[in-house]
């Protein structure tokens, strides 16, 4: 038997590729299901099974795509009922594969269907669990975000949920066991992971906060619902796709790999409908772009901050991309169920100096004269990182608008000052500036470094004083 992590580390996802005589099976797979099928075909292996651990939120799952494929039947537990053909199994329900066997426990709590899938071995013994959002290395599962696609489902009702599952299907397990999970640090789907991926049970039942053994169902409550903050606003929009199904990527590939001369280019993007989004790095961007262009890296996290800087799943992107990155750029808007992309500059940027057309570049600063720049009366310091980032320490002066709510608030800011933007390492700061810039804000500067680099040199004061409104 293989056991095998395929880990995507810019959403923080981890799928999962076990062989067993020839069968194989892949654990909630993205939607790029392309490394799956060479896995298998280098095992000569038969892909004979999809198991879903829930229906996702933080990305768009690729099983209806190996579905279509191979000759694989999708699998998830008790209550979901997708718009597709799937087996819906029942709690402890077995499968075989090759020489081992893979159980179903329906562990609800994260999502009502949430199951976790428990592995025996060819000589039926339990070896790993692949836990999905019910329990992470450090962290379990919010309990709150299935509320924001059904209002009946409350957070306390699944949190409660949650508590028996673990304690009633997890924690009984052999502690050398070895937890696999969904996601690991940086996903908005739990609230404390580690950076680590894996982990035996044993480890976690010692110091997982969640799996205290003396905790009470109450205390366990109030515990994983603390400090929880809004999902992105895409998370409710990939749960509605992963249940009704969706188009398949070489179909959305096929329509969105379409090369722009610059002249179709601009005809395009004159219908203030299309979003021209550039994916090159923030230090590259700066030097010189195309006026209206948002910038969201690739190098970075480009498909989450894509979910929450646009809104619509539907909105018509153009790209500007690096010259090769162009379908890696595609793929990463599918994952998250952008799937609109109408094609991209051919031969990028490069192309659109090179016919002499207008372009724009983002005024940046560096940390080493941060204080003499502060000191003009119409400066205004844009902190744009997350409120908890804030408020745990910042710049005395500054203004704060975390990057996911700037947009709306653009109607309060004044055009006639001058944002001095930071975030904590560079990457969200570009963005927004570029949005800044987009909507006609034309005294806009990016600090290089961001908030990190700051510190370091700013005789400024810090406290976790909020900045008044009034300073905007």
């Amino acid at each position: 038997m293989k056991i095998e992590q395929i880990y995507t580390g810019c959403i923080a996802h981890a799928a999962y590729y076990i062989e067993s005589d020839g069968e194989c099976a892949i654990f909630d797979p993205l939607r790029d299901v392309q490394p799956y099928l060479d896995r298998a075909n280098k095992d000569q292996a038969a892909i004979k099974y999809v198991f879903e651990t829930h229906f996702h939120a933080d990305f768009v799952s690729g099983h209806l795509d190996l579905m279509e494929k191979t000759a694989a039947k999708i699998v998830f537990g008790p209550t979901a009922a997708p718009h597709y053909a799937a087996i819906i199994a029942e709690d402890g329900q077995f499968f075989n594969l090759g020489k081992i066997r893979i159980q179903l426990l329906h562990t609800p709590g994260h999502t009502m269907e949430s199951s976790t899938y428990l592995i025996w071995d060819e000589v039926d013994k339990e070896v790993a669990i692949i836990t999905g959002d019910t329990l992470f290395i450090g962290d379990v599962g919010r309990p709150d975000l299935v509320q924001y696609v059904n209002s009946d489902i409350t957070a306390a009702f699944l949190a409660k949920k949650l508590f028996h599952s673990l304690r009633d299907k997890i924690m009984t397990l052999p502690d050398d066991i070895i937890v696999y999970p969904n996601h690991g640090a940086g996903s908005a789907c739990g609230k404390n992971m580690s950076k680590e991926t894996i982990d035996t049970l044993g480890n976690q039942k010692r110091t997982n906060y969640a799996l205290r053994p003396d905790m009470t169902e109450d205390e366990f409550v109030e515990e994983v619902l603390k400090g929880l903050t809004a999902p992105p606003q895409y998370f409710p929009k990939n749960v509605l796709m992963n249940i009704q199904g969706y188009e398949l990527l070489d179909d959305v590939l096929g329509k969105a790999k379409q090369p722009f001369s610059v002249f179709e280019f601009k005809k395009v993007t004159a219908d203030s409908e299309v979003l021209i989004l550039d994916t090159r790095d923030a230090d590259v961007f700066a030097k010189g772009y195309i006026p209206n262009s948002i910038n969201i890296g690739l190098n970075g996290g480009f498909a989450v901050w894509v979910g929450e800087m646009i809104s619509d799943l539907n909105q018509k992107i153009i790209l500007v991309t690096e010259p090769g990155k162009e379908v890696e750029s595609l793929i990463r808007l599918s994952r998250v169920g952008y799937d609109k992309a109408i094609g991209f500059l051919e031969n990028g940027f490069q192309a659109w100096t090179a016919a002499g057309l207008k372009s724009d570049t983002m005024e940046r600063i560096k940390t080493n004269v941060f204080d003499e720049t502060v000191v003009y009366s119409d400066t205004i310091l844009l902190d744009v990182r997350k409120k908890s980032e804030y408020e745990s320490e910042h710049l005395l002066l500054s203004a704060a608008i975390p990057l996911n709510e700037l947009e709306s608030q653009l109607k309060e800011l004044s055009k006639e000052v001058c944002y001095l933007i930071y975030c904590a390492g560079g990457y969200r700061s570009m963005i927004a500036a570029s949005l800044l810039k987009k909507n006609g804000f034309t005294r806009v500067a990016d600090v290089i470094g961001g908030y990190q680099a700051i510190k370091k040199v700013t005789q400024l004061e810090r406290s976790n004083y909020v900045c008044p409104t009034s300073l905007l």
